[in-house]
């Protein structure tokens, strides 16, 4: 039972993203949008697995993402905030 396997493990690249790699992912989510990850490294001619490719986009990729320290606000709105709520 369960879910059939998201790709031949055999087949796939390990390890560190190439440039190349980085280029086709940006390219193909430009084009089509994110959509089914399972799909999307056969169709944008990527030989990793679809996990491997939501994990690259979502955390180093998508041009919405903010890198670096807090900044002064950021961290006065979270002490308030965590006074407020606590570790909820």
């Amino acid at each position: 039972m369960g879910r059939s396997p998201c790709c031949e493990k055999e087949h796939t690249n390990k390890g560190a993203w190439t440039k190349e790699e980085d280029e086709r992912l940006i390219n193909y989510i430009k084009s089509h949008g994110e959509g089914c990850w399972r799909s999307l490294p056969k169709a944008a001619g990527l030989l990793r697995c679809g996990k491997s490719c939501r994990l690259r986009w979502i955390n180093y990729l998508r041009p919405d993402l903010k890198r670096g320290n807090f900044s002064d606000e950021e961290d006065e709105l979270i002490i308030n905030l965590h006074s407020l709520l606590g570790n909820k």
